[in-house]
């Protein structure tokens, strides 16, 4: 059996439009390889599934009955893909210039690579930076303070982030970004598929720190390109997912970096919540405009303190968050 250059697995939640726009470019700019499409549905309520019958009847359609969460979601993708390679690409991403092959071309020349990562550009075709370090009690506290966006040239303010770097050099680094991910399938036979504790984020920066224990590389490289919209699903819920980002940090300090390291980036989380509601309660008083907006931030962040400080008191969803 002749097995394929690359698996793209692509998890839609109610992103039918863009989603549109995204396999369309695929079909269109992916030449000189073989590839399959993979797409699984989280319980979207917006047509998704039948626009893809409809119009990409050559696609794999997995149709989940709930939303399973970013992680869970492609390990079902996975496990069905026949590619020497495995995508995971983002929705609401658009391919330009042949990017994917140009990267299996890049991956082919580097075997140490696990998951390679490529330049990713706005919709207008300014540099969306992608690649960062792994979390650390350092970096929660650089990224919470915002410095990094005061001081976007400093390699410490900036650290986190990598916002200093302009991402035209390939350079091995430690996490390559989800919305466009290639990965070696013969390192996921090794290290296993992603850890779906994670709901939403984090999980693949989990994937690159097993991966990288293991001597496996990232890297990136700005041979290919492709651009980003940013945001589609998890802007429907934008607070939750803000909360849900440094819960699902959280999750990872407390996997990797034990009990010390994970109280310590409690305290620092929930003061990263708790001195935003003075902020939204004051906004919340004062201007009527932004009130409904207010409201939905000082929810997220109560609820984030509340299942930071509290986990025995929350239900057992919650507490899985972290």
């Amino acid at each position: 059996m002749n097995t394929l250059d690359v698996s793209i697995i692509i998890v839609n939640w109610n992103t039918r439009d863009v989603l549109r726009g995204c396999l369309a470019s695929v079909y269109k700019e992916t030449k000189n390889i073989t590839f399959e499409v993979i797409v699984i549905d989280n319980a979207s309520n917006d047509n998704s599934v039948k626009m893809i019958k409809e119009e990409f009847p050559s696609v794999i359609v997995i149709e989940n009955s709930e939303n399973r969460g970013f992680a869970a979601a492609n390990n079902q993708g996975m496990r069905i893909a026949k590619g020497r390679y495995v995508l995971l690409l983002n929705s609401d991403t658009i391919i330009i210039d042949n990017a994917l092959a140009k990267m299996v071309v890049f991956v082919d020349s580097h075997p140490q690579a696990a998951a390679v990562g490529c330049r990713v550009l706005n919709p207008d075709r300014t540099l969306q930076p992608t690649c960062f370090m792994f979390p650390s009690i350092l970096n929660l506290l650089l990224s919470s303070t915002y410095l990094y966006k005061i001081f976007p040239k400093s390699r410490f303010f900036g650290r986190e982030r990598m916002t200093w770097w302009d991402r035209s050099d390939t350079r091995e680094v430690e996490v390559v970004t989800g919305c466009f991910m290639l990965v070696r399938k013969k390192a996921i036979e090794r290290i296993g598929v992603l850890d779906e504790r994670f709901f939403m984020y984090a999980e693949e920066t989990d994937w690159c720190y097993r991966f990288h224990k293991n001597n496996w590389r990232i890297m990136f490289t700005p041979d290919a390109q492709i651009i980003h919209l940013g945001g589609q699903s998890s802007k429907q819920t934008q607070a939750k997912m803000l909360v849900q980002l440094r819960l699902s940090i959280l999750r990872f300090i407390k996997k990797h970096y034990g009990w010390l390291s994970y109280k310590t980036a409690s305290l620092l989380i929930v003061l990263f919540f708790a001195v935003r509601v003075p902020v939204w309660l004051t906004v919340w008083g004062l201007d009527n405009n932004r009130r409904k907006t207010a409201a939905v931030k000082l929810r997220a962040y109560l609820s984030g303190i509340e299942q930071i400080l509290f986990p025995s008191f929350n239900s057992p969803a919650k507490q899985e968050a972290i």
